[in-house]
């Protein structure tokens, strides 16, 4: 069977905001007074990044690997979920080529905190900053990020098979 060299995954998730949360994004704990709703610490950009990954190896999403429901993920920091995954695509014979992800919110600004999630990322998938970049933008007040509601955020991951 014939496999491109380099493959393109993309990934969303979004997470409701609940007082009396950590709100935790790419890794760093940004000061607000609500947090995200979810089984693990909910990191949004995290998972995106995941389900990007996986996706262009061609591995399935986050919940398929880590269920939502299993005790051992209850209040995970989402970066021992993407060194796992990043375990699986190398074991798979990938390597990350770069990632470009959006983060949607009305608030809190997140501009300010985008350098040291560029940097946890990298950390933790073990390449340059550089490959990696985080956008953040606003809906303007419309939808349930535009209420407050909730935060979203997309990526796209580009592989490429290890030499």
């Amino acid at each position: 069977m014939v496999h491109s060299r380099m493959r393109v995954g993309s990934g969303y998730d979004v997470h409701r905001l609940e007082e009396g949360r950590r709100l935790v994004l790419g890794g760093v704990d940004i000061p607000f007074e609500k947090g995200l709703l979810g089984h693990s610490d909910a990191d949004v950009l995290i998972h995106a990044i995941c389900d990007a990954l996986l996706g262009a190896a061609a591995m399935g999403d986050l919940g398929a690997h880590f269920p939502d429901m299993a005790d051992e993920y209850k209040d995970i920091d989402s970066r021992c979920l993407l060194a796992r995954v990043k375990q699986l695509l190398y074991g798979r014979g990938w390597t990350i080529v770069n990632i470009d992800c959006t983060i949607v919110a009305q608030r809190p600004k997140i501009a300010a905190f985008i350098p040291a999630m560029r940097a946890n990322l990298a950390h933790t998938l073990g390449v340059d900053s550089e490959q990696i970049c985080i956008k953040a933008t606003t809906t303007e007040e419309l939808g349930f990020t535009g209420r407050g509601e909730g935060i979203a955020a997309q990526a796209v991951a580009l592989i490429e098979a290890i030499k």
